[in-house]
């Protein structure tokens, strides 16, 4: 992988480049632009244009020496700044969801609406047990000999709801165990570093309506602290996706995707004469 450079813009894929409102896609830790095809396909074909991305350390974007939120949220804004159009909506997924806030800190003026699932918002919104189980799934050594593929497959199957399966459960599985373990466990020390402070005060300085979305079963960005994370956002909307666990536009695409549309269709329509929805 080449070496960062805080200048560059991170890898991204741009899917309908003609369409008049620009959703970002922003992975979690075990993730890429790739798991996010399905869910492109589905925003491409009610009109939006999709840009998914590697955040720093993924794919082909290169780890920087020093992982951290506020350069992971600035690659972000940078991509934003450089590729944004006149609506742009940020959807953000677990580790995604925590940087949201924090890249519209720097380019809110571009935004009009984000998505976050899966995600409490800030380490100290989990409690110590949770806490410590977080850090060990994902941080723990090897026994000699393990793949970390496998390894990496055993965390992402204890986040899915019970009968978890489909082909975007399967793209999910797939991409996570591409995932390079240096990547996770840099995140991993991001996610404890990012201070609680700060990132309440991000939540509540959002100013665009938010749809917050949490899978029912979620251990990780369970609806408790979803709640709460809801509660300091002045516009939010708030919903849970029955028998979901982690990755709920993946898992019950046949509720997730239309609310999302729904909500979509509410705050930034294709065609900005689109009647408000009830």
């Amino acid at each position: 992988m080449s070496r960062f450079d805080p200048t560059a813009l991170p890898d991204h894929q741009i899917t309908n480049d003609g369409g008049a409102v620009t959703v970002y896609l922003l992975h979690g830790i075990y993730g890429s632009k790739d798991y996010w095809r399905p869910l492109t396909r589905q925003l491409v074909d009610a009109g939006y244009r999709v840009i998914a991305w590697d955040a720093p350390g993924y794919g082909l974007s290169a780890l920087p020496e020093a992982q951290s939120f506020d350069v992971v949220a600035e690659a972000g804004a940078r991509l934003i700044r450089a590729t944004a159009r006149e609506r742009n909506v940020v959807f953000g997924h677990s580790m995604g969801g925590q940087i949201t806030p924090r890249v519209l800190l720097k380019v809110g003026d571009q935004v009009q609406a984000a998505v976050i699932t899966a995600t409490i918002g800030y380490f100290g919104n989990r409690t110590p047990e949770e806490q410590a189980e977080f850090v060990r799934t994902r941080s723990r050594p090897l026994p000699p000999g393990t793949d970390p593929r496998e390894a990496t497959l055993a965390v992402v199957n204890g986040m899915f709801g019970p009968g978890a399966a489909g082909p975007e459960v399967d793209l999910v599985r797939d991409v996570a165990m591409q995932t390079a373990p240096a990547t996770v466990q840099a995140s991993v020390r991001a996610v404890q570093a990012y201070a609680d402070e700060d990132a309440v005060a991000a939540l509540r300085a959002v100013r665009v309506p938010t749809l917050l979305v949490a899978g029912e079963v979620d251990m990780v960005g369970h609806p408790e602290g979803m709640r709460r994370v809801a509660a300091m956002i002045e516009k939010s909307e708030f919903s849970v996706i029955p028998g979901s666990g982690h990755y709920p536009w993946a898992e019950n695409t046949a509720v997730f995707t239309p609310r999302l549309l729904q909500f979509l269709q509410r705050h930034v329509p294709i065609n900005e004469t689109f009647p408000e929805s009830a």
